[in-house]
């Protein structure tokens, strides 16, 4: 029996970027490895663009990256000596092919090629004041509008009009943008995106994520500061702060769920520190059971500190259906809203006859939560105890992140036992918000968790927005 769980029902980051500079190297593949690496933040569209000195080419494409690169002459045209990648998850459910990043323009001052993670909370505004002077877009990305406001800056030197674009900017954002001869990484003044630096033998590297500098044979130097700019060229590396602030917040998610577990944030593994979430949850809502098993992939680390804690055997109770083919390349929207959902399927002779601790990272809507217990018990279990890892989810994100409008997300309609009693769990425990934070053993004020209590660490104005 497989479950179809709603893509919907869980937080989604909407990208990776990945950037690098090694003059004698195949950046081509280099970028394409890393992407590779950075897959699961977003699998909607994939790109690469690359300069040679004189010029940048760019393919890109929707599609997974093995998907948009098939074709390995596509690759092969890609010949220079630096390189910037991107994959997408839309923000703002808008699948267009023109929103596939890299964005590769044209101005007064020659090419510019810019990869984006994040979303622009005044980008409408912005785009509006665009478009009233005479701006054209084709998408529908905040990329557009970062392009556009550095077009119009009066700099002929790109790092002044793009620290003249940067005053307009207010939200989350992470972004790699290249020039013909230039490479530049830039983190929001917040640091709610992530960005770290990376050396290799010829270059630098600039990743989403550390686990992308493992693949390309680069190690970990440094996290981009917040409101750090960095320019890399052929003098070297060069860094400028083009905001100052005494606070961080970057989006506690990035532990519970989005980065992959082989990543450091804040030098702290992504994986150790999920199992400390998984032992506090324990400790704040023991159960009597006989196993614990993990919602395929983000809560096995979770769940393996739950059973520590507990000190149950920790099973492999369900079995991820890796393969299956993106959405937009079915044609007729009947399967494609199959294609969609991704797919798990119980271990009958582990979970039969057993009282079973399911952990899971966050309830978003409700219904996969619901579907996968109800497996459990066809399945043959006799109890089903749901343990989340963070707290309930209360409010929508208007910083990137594809969340329900506030009317969707489960929790802020219902109270936990309400939740427990749609769900049909024998159990349900959260993750308290002090508990999460004693987790990752850095000052509380360190992290972005307005989706847990409303305290948005930059107001609100335009609402989720395309990024």
């Amino acid at each position: 029996m497989f479950v179809e769980i709603d893509p919907r029902d869980k937080m989604h980051e909407e990208c990776g970027v990945f950037g690098v500079y090694a003059p004698g190297s195949n950046v081509a593949q280099l970028a394409y490895f890393g992407l590779f690496a950075l897959q699961h933040r977003g699998q909607e569209s994939a790109g690469i663009a690359v300069s040679n000195g004189q010029t940048i080419s760019c393919e890109k494409g929707r599609g997974l990256v093995a998907e948009v690169f098939r074709d390995t002459t596509k690759l092969e045209r890609l010949q220079g000596h630096m390189a910037v990648g991107h994959v997408r998850y839309s923000s703002s459910r808008i699948s267009l092919a023109m929103n596939a990043q890299p964005l590769l323009v044209r101005y007064r001052h020659g090419q510019l090629a810019i990869v984006l993670n994040g979303n622009l909370i005044n980008g409408r505004r912005l785009r509006r004041q665009l478009e009233a002077g005479g701006s054209i877009f084709q998408g529908s990305t905040n990329s557009e509008v970062i392009a556009h406001l550095i077009a119009r800056s009066g700099e002929g030197e790109i790092t002044g009009a793009v620290q003249n674009a940067l005053a307009y900017l207010k939200g989350a954002y992470a972004y790699i943008l290249m020039t013909p001869d230039k490479m530049i990484g830039i983190r929001d003044p917040l640091g709610i995106r992530p960005l770290s630096l990376g050396k290799s033998s010829n270059g630098y590297v600039l990743a989403s994520e550390t686990c992308a500098f493992d693949i390309v044979g680069a190690k970990f130097v440094r996290e981009i500061e917040p409101g750090e700019m960095v320019t890399i060229d052929e003098n070297g590396l060069h860094s400028t702060r083009f905001a100052s602030t005494q606070k961080q917040a970057l989006c506690i998610f990035e532990f519970i769920y989005f980065a992959r577990p082989d990543s450091d944030l804040h030098g702290r593994n992504v994986h150790m520190v999920r199992k400390r979430l998984g032992r506090q949850v324990a400790r704040e809502h023991p159960i009597e059971a006989d196993l614990v098993t993990g919602v395929p992939d983000s809560s096995l680390s979770a769940a393996s500190g739950v059973a520590e804690q507990l000190g149950l055997p920790y099973e492999m109770g369900f079995v991820k259906n890796r393969y299956i083919g993106r959405t937009f390349i079915q044609p007729a929207p009947e399967i494609r809203s199959l294609g969609v959902r991704l797919k798990l399927n119980p271990v009958r002779q582990i979970v039969e006859g057993k009282r079973v601790v399911m952990v899971d990272d966050s309830i978003v809507r409700g219904p996969t939560s619901m579907r996968i217990i109800k497996m459990l018990r066809a399945a043959g279990a006799t109890a089903v105890h749901l343990l989340i890892t963070s707290p309930p989810i209360v409010a929508p994100c208007f910083y990137g992140i594809d969340t329900s409008s506030a009317d969707q997300l489960i929790a802020a309609r219902l109270t936990s036992e309400e939740i427990r009693e749609q769900i049909g769990a024998d159990s349900l425990g959260f993750l308290s918000e002090e508990g999460m934070l004693a987790c990752m053993d850095l000052p509380p004020d360190s992290f972005c968790t307005a989706c847990f209590n409303h305290r948005y660490p930059i107001k609100p104005e335009d609402g989720p927005d395309a990024y």
